[in-house]
């Protein structure tokens, strides 16, 4: 654990060389990029392992596919426009201005930090660098202390390919934690939990540092119904599983729970069963299926899993036989029936192999349902009726949206990443997290053709005939 002073001597050397190099070329930030690139795919195997040990057990072939796959891409995509988002943005200029200019510069915003939560240690330090060091910046990252073997190898491997004052790793418990979310940053992006974003967007507050949240949330899955009847309502049924099922559920946007046509629970559950049966036929022995990541978060889901039961909720197996292993927090997938509002499963991100089915009467009920609560960082619909479709998009507020699947806006990098309310603040991911970690110059250039010095004092006549002409 780095002592505060440490801490406080690295933020400052990185502070400091924003101060003597406020603006590096795009040659210098292309390098950066691609040195961020090849330490993920010249270590790919090292990293997938290291996350394998931090949870017990998490499937390398999820890791390549959910954290260095989008990773690369984000790299990719960085640097294959850079050049464009670097270049001034011209702006139109007012009639009474002309004839002088007007643009939008990016600029870097100087020192960031970036805190990465537990569940994708490398993505969520990968993504947010890829905007951060495309803008131009320097970043201090802390890993989360959940996942120290990950934590600890990306702290040497970026040693390895970065000056420590261009980029630089922090290691350490909840108190680095807060010291780290207490600097005066010029601008802080922290990943995970609501309750944990409200102390460092406090923290950061006493610094006026601007931040960017991305939380989580209920994001519920909706099942149109137009489904009920048709062949589509088995594919709905794989797609919610499987976005469910990704990292035992450990998914900041993973479906929290499902809203479908009254009647159709059964089917939902037949179905779920053959999907899970395809995906993993032989569960307890598979390394296709993730373990929880500690024992904390496994009491907290065995939690909610009593407590549902002991108010009569249902709890199902959706793969019939197969028990929970609590010592090697393995928790095969469960849906749940018959949840009343007020248990912590309906109240709290669930964030595990937990499922709660919810029948509605109509499309209007279940829209009411998501909007009576907290906005939802993912929102999932399911239909083929485009009315319908536009009717859901229209009607509910969420930070992103899939239809007819689940997850993939994240893997967008034209589309902002950000949620709304409880589930975050400000947003990221392609030029929106260029945007973000920049500061937005304005520039003004006037002609020596201007007219404005007629305004000016003293107020007489032509003043006065002037005005009037701007006010007409």
């Amino acid at each position: 654990m780095p002592h505060p002073d440490s801490l406080a001597n690295r933020f400052l050397r990185l502070k400091n060389a924003t101060r003597n190099d406020p603006n590096p070329p795009r040659a210098v930030r292309d390098r950066r990029l691609r040195a961020l690139d090849r330490l993920l795919l010249d270590h790919e195997e090292a990293i997938a392992e290291a996350v394998r040990r931090d949870f017990g057990h998490r499937p390398p072939a999820e890791t390549r596919l959910l954290e260095i796959f989008p990773s690369h891409e984000a790299i990719r995509h960085a640097r294959r426009h850079l050049g464009r988002w670097m270049r001034p943005q011209a702006r139109p200029v007012s009639l009474w201005f002309q004839p002088g200019g007007a643009e939008v510069r990016y600029q870097p915003l100087g020192a960031v930090g970036i805190m990465v939560p537990w569940n994708y240690p490398v993505f969520l330090a990968a993504a947010p660098l890829a905007a951060a060091l495309a803008a131009g910046n320097r970043a201090l990252v802390k890993m989360s202390e959940v996942t120290p073997e990950i934590s600890a190898l990306f702290a040497e491997l970026v040693g390895r390919y970065f000056d420590e004052d261009e980029l630089s790793v922090v290691e350490g418990d909840v108190d680095v934690a807060r010291q780290f979310s207490a600097l005066p940053f010029d601008h802080l992006l922290f990943t995970g939990s609501t309750s944990v974003g409200r102390q460092v967007m406090r923290a950061a507050a006493d610094n006026l540092t601007p931040v960017t949240l991305e939380l989580g949330g209920k994001s519920p899955a909706i099942i149109g119904p137009g489904l009920a009847s048709s062949g589509a309502f088995a594919r709905a049924v794989e797609r919610i599983i499987i976005g469910k099922c990704l990292n035992a559920g450990q998914t900041c946007i993973a479906p929290d729970y499902v809203l479908l046509p009254a009647g159709q629970e059964e089917a939902f559950i037949t179905a779920a069963r053959e999907v899970l049966a395809s995906c993993y036929p032989d569960i307890t022995r598979t390394a296709d299926y993730s373990t929880i990541v500690d024992q904390r978060q496994y009491a907290r889901l065995s939690g909610y899993l009593d407590e549902a039961r002991a108010a009569g909720a249902k709890v199902v197996e959706l793969m019939p036989g197969v028990a929970a292993d609590p010592a090697r927090r393995h928790l095969p997938p469960l849906a749940l029936l018959e949840t009343g509002a007020e248990l912590r499963i309906m109240q709290e991100e669930i964030f595990g192999p937990l499922l709660p089915v919810l029948p509605y009467g109509d499309l209007a009920q279940a829209i009411r349902y998501v909007n009576e609560r907290p906005r939802p960082l993912a929102l999932y619909y399911f239909d083929t009726d485009r009315t319908q479709i536009e009717r859901v998009l229209d009607e509910t507020v969420s930070g992103g949206v899939t239809i007819n699947d689940t997850i993939l806006h994240i893997a967008q990098e034209e589309l902002p990443f950000g949620g709304v309310g409880p589930s975050g603040m400000g947003c990221y991911h392609g030029f929106a997290g260029f945007e973000t970690f920049s500061v937005r110059k304005a520039v003004f250039r006037q002609s020596r053709l201007s007219a404005i010095g007629l305004f000016k004092p003293p107020y007489r006549a032509l003043f006065d005939h002037l005005t009037r002409i701007l006010l007409r």
